[in-house]
């Protein structure tokens, strides 16, 4: 039996160590702030419909400091879409709301909809890591967060507060039924308030959460809507190569962690990885800060169930 000497032992220890240090100062200093721009395309329309470009938008995790990701989201707006959606988290400092509004600067004079998460309302607190894969752990809260500053400037500017209300608006010529919840996160989702079908005169129809529960996304799709937008998991914001994200940090599978997919037999669903992360937690690995431009298009002409996909397509653009 070969035997295998301090040394060897020493010097595989120290690399396994010194792996793992480069890898944090890569998640942390690098990928954190590597902001990637991700494209898709949804057939969410009736067939021959002009097509509509939203850009979605997710955790924020803004703190007054961070200079280059404000940059990088007052770029956004040279993307000209045609509305904006937010779905929370916005904050992780009590004097962020400055931040957030100067970085979102043009875009608050396009059309948006926006819904609030659990760190607009508390600030984020440090926390176990391993608490992540325990889906009932106790929920810790941080002081409140000036949520209310937020909303009184999203909404002067004009975007529509989807917290527990219907909304109908038209948008590049499109009417749209809009609806939303508060966060389930916090177990503060009350979809009564806005059940049932979405306006049948509409020709596209768009729910807003922040955190993708099934119960609230069961209610959506039961109720016809076309499209629905969440955040929240930050695409599990450590992601192993070759197996996938570790946590989603709610209860929908890791498979729709991030980027379209579908739920039920007619709703399609649109979870962001967002653009920030925790303070408490400064890191990225594999899952790259982003924010989504959705095109939506017509739908194929119905075919029979053995030849129909999901027709979903995705792309990936570094905004420059």
């Amino acid at each position: 039996m070969p035997v295998i000497s301090t040394t060897a032992v020493r010097r595989t220890a120290l690399g396994a160590a010194g792996a793992a240090v480069a890898g944090i100062g890569y998640a942390t200093l690098i990928e954190r702030n590597a902001f990637v721009l991700r494209e898709a395309t949804m057939p969410v329309l009736a067939p021959g419909s002009p097509t509509l470009r939203i850009l979605h938008l997710s955790d924020l995790h803004m703190m007054p400091g961070q200079q280059l990701k404000q940059q990088w989201l007052r770029e956004l707006d040279r993307l000209e879409p045609d509305l904006v959606v937010n779905t929370g988290d916005n904050l992780s400092h009590p004097k962020a709301v400055p931040a957030v509004v100067q970085s979102l600067g043009a875009l608050l004079a396009r059309p948006g909809l926006f819904v609030f998460g659990s760190n607009d309302y508390f600030a984020p607190v440090p926390k176990n890591p391993l608490k992540y894969f325990d889906k009932d752990h106790r929920r810790v809260y941080g002081d409140p967060l000036p949520w209310q500053d937020l909303r009184a400037a999203f909404t002067e500017r004009g975007w529509l507060d989807l917290t527990h209300t219907r909304r109908d608006l038209e948008v590049a010529g499109i009417r749209i039924a809009t609806a939303g919840v508060d966060d389930p996160h916090l177990q503060r989702d009350r979809y009564d308030t806005v059940a049932g079908a979405p306006n049948q005169l509409a020709q596209l129809s768009i729910g807003l959460t922040h955190s993708p529960e099934p119960r609230v996304l069961d209610r959506f799709a039961e109720d016809g809507y076309d499209l629905v937008l969440a955040g929240h998991t930050h695409g599990g914001q450590l992601v192993v190569p070759g197996y996938g994200a570790l946590v989603t940090n709610c209860g929908i599978d890791k498979s729709r962690v991030k980027g379209p997919s579908q739920w039920g037999a007619h709703t399609q669903l649109h979870v962001s990885a967002g653009i920030g992360t925790s303070p408490w937690a400064p890191y990225r690995f594999c899952c790259r800060p982003e924010a989504t431009l959705l095109t939506l298009v017509g739908a194929a002409p119905k075919r029979p169930a053995a030849d129909a996909g999901h027709g979903i397509s995705t792309s990936e653009a570094v905004a420059r």
